[in-house]
This record gives structure tokens, C-alpha cells and sequence, in this order.
């Protein structure tokens, strides 16, 4: 096969410790998934960073957290040090030369990179349940506002239209249970007290405008090479839920946006999910199912995937079943539950009858990994024991100096960086609370003229008894004004009861299909 082709991972050793043969990922089998497990410090980060060189290298565009810092250094140029040449003289690697990749930093925060948002409408109802940790009750009631949101037309684009609309149906509560379903006062002030806890940890920041456009992170840089998306993700980690959901987010916004390809010659994008059991931890089963369910198409659509994690029991065995490529650094056996993993890895495994697998997976050394990839016709290959190439870039991170020079020179310079606040569901709901404020006075001021009007009283002989022949018009005892939010909302249900049918369509996980 043509190097082109294909990816180097490192070079297998023969049981004498010799150099068997070299390692590689085809490309045209890139997207059909990964996982790249081991235990801390057993060279997990520096794995997925040659592999992110060899898909930029071969002009595939590559999305990947950094969780540590760690991968920022895929942007600088790398130097020559004693291990990484002793490394690639024990692979065979002869033309091991150092270069830098184009990389695009993203931040939540904007702090590392450029703020990366997408709006409460674009998550969709489930993610935004499971971001908020949300009951069955209180999912219902959050799918309930997004319909009335969709229905009536209001864009729900940050956590504030998204507090005002759950006023509406707190005040509403009533009215609205007739046409949509129950929603409880008690469920709603549990979803507003959660999106609270959101706000303080950051959420805000997550949702607005101008939101992250796919097209963005799948860029090719002028050299042909592609664009390496590096999140920062070391502060994001302060809320693990936040960043789980973010990366699903993403996935789904790939799936619902991006044509079908069938099998191309290498993928369209490459996705790296660090810490992938936050994605999975405590999470519903509706959840998981649906995530197998886009892992399983989204190859079609020339995405590849790849999960990295300490143990593979992290990642359920639904989804397990759809990573083809493997690489698998050292695993402890101490616990239990530690000599299930070290037998799950094992097993899942083409065998290699020179070494017992399970048994090579706790001897590993740093740098060192069983590697299993699909051939020929998208069979795994018989695992093989490997020592994995030396990176081209920079092992570490970067400075704060260095950073900062390559967002200056970033192709998205100035386009995420400032936010935007367009008419939204909260100023829709506030004009509408102001004119119903405004027809109300004008009502009551009208009736206030009519009742004095018709109380005036009359002798015989004073004043014209024709104009006071009709009876005086009483002032309706008990009447009392309905509240500026009553007349707001009850305009908003009559716009949402007109309006049936023009719900948007949402995907397979909740968010809007454009």
C-alpha cells in the first residue's frame, strides 16, 4: 500500500525483543472508530497525538480535547532529544524529521482560544436534560418548553430566554397542562434552580451567539495538511458534565449536518473524546442507546471517532462493539474490577499466538501499546505488541506567549470572539408583556372614563335630563386589573395555539436539523 495511504503508528518486536514489522492505520479505515485505553502515564496523550499528526499529515481535519494542556505542543515544532532518536532508531524510522501542525485553539471560557457557543435551541431538549441531571418529571417539563419555544417561533439562544420561558409556564401552569401536559410549579422552580447551579459553573458562557459553525473545525490549511481543532479543556474539567455534554453536543451536530459519503478513501474529520467515560458515567439508557446509534452512522458520513480512556469497561460494550482500531497502553491488576478490564481488553483482541495477551497488558512499558487495526477487508489485524513512533511536534505543552501568537494568526480571528445578542425569546416575552401592560391601562382608563361619566346626578330643571335618561353605568364591583405577566402570557398561548405544525424537526439526539 501507498504510505500515503496510510498512517504509521510505531513498529511491532518480535518475543526476542527484535523489530518485527511496522504498524499502521489505513485511512480508509479511519472512520470506522477507535479506542485508546491505558492507565495514567503509560503514554495515552502522546499516542493520540501521532495519531492526530498522521491525519492532519494526510489532509484530515481533527477535532481533540486537552485535558492536561498537554497536546497544545502538537502546534510547535519539536526537538531533537535522546529518546524520541533512540525511539525511532528502534522502530527503524529513518526519515524521523520535526514539524509543527496548523492548530485552531477553542476555549468555552475564551480564555485559550477562541469561545466556542452554541445555543439552548441547538442542544435540544435531551442534552440539556442530561447536562442538568434533569428528573423524568423535569425532562418532561423541559421538553414541553422547547415545544412551545419551537411552535410560537421564539428562539431560545441563551440561558436567560430559556429562564424567561420558564416564567411563562410557572405563571401558566394551568392553561398550559390542558394543551401540553402536565407541568408542575414544583418541577419548574427544580429546572430554574438548576440552571442557577449551571450559571455558576460557567454554563453562561457555553450558550449564545454566534454559534460554533461545523465548517470551522474542518478546515484545511493552506499546505494541504489539516486543521487540528485543540480544545481547552483544563478548566472545563472543573465541570465534567459540562464537557461531556459539549463533545456530544458536537458529535450530534455532525451527524445531523453533514451528508451521507458512504466509505471514502480516508475521513472527511476525525474526532478525539478524551475522558470518554464522563460521556457515559450515570448517564440514561435512552442516552447511551442513541449514542451507539450515531457512533454506528456517523461512519457513513465520514466521521471517525475515537474514544480515549484509562479502562476499557468505561465504554459499554454497545459501543464497544463499533471501534475497530485499537491501541492499548498498560493496564493495572490489582482490584477486581482492574483484572476484569485486563481480561476485557484482552478479549477483544485478534490473538497473537507468540504472546498471551492479557498477560503482556500488565508488563507494558511507557511509550509501549498492543495495536490491532482493520485490513484488507475490514478485518482486525492479529495484535501486535508495538512500540509506538516518537511525535513530529512538541511533547508538552505551550507557553502562554506561544499561544497567544498562533490565535493571532488563526483563520477564525474575530469571528467567535464577540458575543451577539439579537432579539431572542426574553426581549419577544418582554415586548409582549409591554404592549399587554400598555392595552391594559388603556382599558382601564377607558372604563374609569365611562364609569364617571355615567355617575353624575340631576334636579328637574337643572342640567339636560336627555343626556342623563340611560342609566348610570356602574363600576363593576370586585374587578381587579390582571397582572402585566397574566396578559403577556396568555398573548403567548394564543400565538402558540395558532401556530400548530411549525414545531422545527430535531435529530436523533434533540438538536435542530437545519
Amino acid at each position: 500500500m501507498d504510505d500515503t495511504a496510510k498512517l504509521f503508528i510505531g513498529g511491532s518486536r518480535n518475543p526476542d525483543d527484535s523489530l518485527n514489522k511496522a504498524e499502521y492505520l489505513e485511512l480508509k479505515f479511519g472512520n470506522r472508530h477507535g479506542l485508546v485505553t491505558g492507565a495514567t502515564g503509560t503514554g495515552k496523550t502522546v499516542s493520540l497525538q501521532i495519531l492526530a499528526e498522521g491525519f492532519s499529515k494526510a489532509g484530515v481535519p481533527v477535532f481533540a480535547a486537552d485535558i492536561k494542556g498537554d497536546l497544545s505542543g502538537i502546534a510547535m515544532k519539536g526537538e531533537p532529544k535522546d529518546f524520541l532518536l533512540k525511539r525511532a532508531e528502534a522502530i527503524g524510522l529513518a526519515d524521523y524529521e520535526f514539524e509543527q501542525f496548523p492548530v485552531i485553539f477553542w476555549d468555552l471560557f475564551g480564555e485559550k482560544g477562541h469561545r466556542v457557543r452554541t445555543t439552548i435551541a441547538e442542544m435540544g431538549p435531551l442534552l440539556l436534560s442530561r447536562l442538568m441531571d434533569a428528573s423524568e418529571p423535569q425532562e418532561g417539563v423541559i421538553n414541553i418548553a422547547f415545544k412551545i419555544a419551537d411552535e410560537a417561533g421564539m428562539p431560545l439562544l441563551d440561558l436567560k430566554d430559556f429562564t424567561a420561558l420558564l416564567n411563562y409556564m410557572a405563571e401558566n401552569a394551568n392553561a398550559l397542562s390542558s394543551q401540553f401536559g402536565l407541568i408542575s410549579k414544583t418541577s419548574v422552580a427544580s429546572i430554574q434552580r438548576a440552571l442557577l447551579v449551571l450559571e455558576q459553573q460557567g454554563a453562561e458562557h457555553f450558550f449564545g451567539e454566534p454559534a460554533l459553525k461545523i465548517s470551522d473545525i474542518m478546515r484545511t490549511a493552506n499546505n494541504g495538511y489539516g486543521q487540528i481543532s485543540v480544545l481547552a479543556a483544563d478548566k472545563l474539567m472543573m465541570n465534567p458534565r459540562l464537557y461531556a455534554t459539549f463533545l456530544l453536543w458536537l458529535l450530534s451536530e455532525l451527524f445531523e449536518e453533514l451528508p451521507e459519503v458512504g466509505d471514502p478513501d480516508k475521513p472527511k474529520l476525525v474526532f478525539f473524546f478524551d475522558e470518554a467515560h464522563l460521556l457515559f458515567d450515570d448517564a440514561p439508557k435512552v442516552l447511551i442507546e442513541r449514542v451507539e446509534q450515531v457512533v454506528r452512522l456517523i461512519r457513513s458520513k465520514g466521521v471517525g471517532v475515537y474514544f480515549v480512556t484509562q479502562n476499557p469497561l468505561d465504554v459499554p460494550e454497545s459501543v464497544l462493539a463499533q471501534l475497530g482500531n485499537r491501541v492499548q497502553h498498560a493496564l493495572r491488576a490489582y482490584t477486581p474490577r482492574e483484572q476484569k478490564a485486563v481480561k476485557t481488553a484482552a478479549d477483544t483482541f485478534r490473538p497473537n499466538p507468540a504472546f498471551d495477551c492479557a498477560e503482556a497488558i500488565t508488563n507494558l512499558g511507557t511509550g509501549e501499546a498492543l495495536v490491532s487495526t482493520l485490513e484488507g477487508k475490514g478485518a482486525p489485524s492479529i495484535v501486535e505488541r508495538t512500540l509506538v513512533r516518537p511525535p513530529a511536534s512538541r511533547i508538552g505543552a505551550i507557553t502562554d506567549q506561544e499561544r497567544q501568537a498562533i490565535i493571532d494568526k488563526s483563520p477564525v480571528l474575530g469571528v467567535y470572539d464577540e458575543d451577539l445578542d439579537r432579539e431572542s425569546a426574553f426581549e419577544m416575552l418582554a415586548a409582549r408583556a409591554k404592549q399587554a401592560a400598555d392595552a391594559a391601562a388603556a382599558k382601564e382608563k377607558k372604563d374609569d372614563a365611562e364609569a364617571s361619566a355615567g355617575s353624575g346626578w340631576t334636579l328637574p330643571g337643572f342640567g339636560t335630563d336627555d343626556d342623563n335618561r340611560g342609566a348610570a353605568k356602574p363600576r363593576r364591583s370586585g374587578y381587579q386589573r390582571e397582572t402585566v405577566v397574566e396578559a403577556a402570557m396568555k398573548s403567548v398561548a394564543r400565538t402558540v395555539a395558532t401556530q400548530v405544525g411549525r414545531a422545527l424537526v430535531r435529530g436523533i439526539l434533540g438538536s435542530l436539523k437545519r
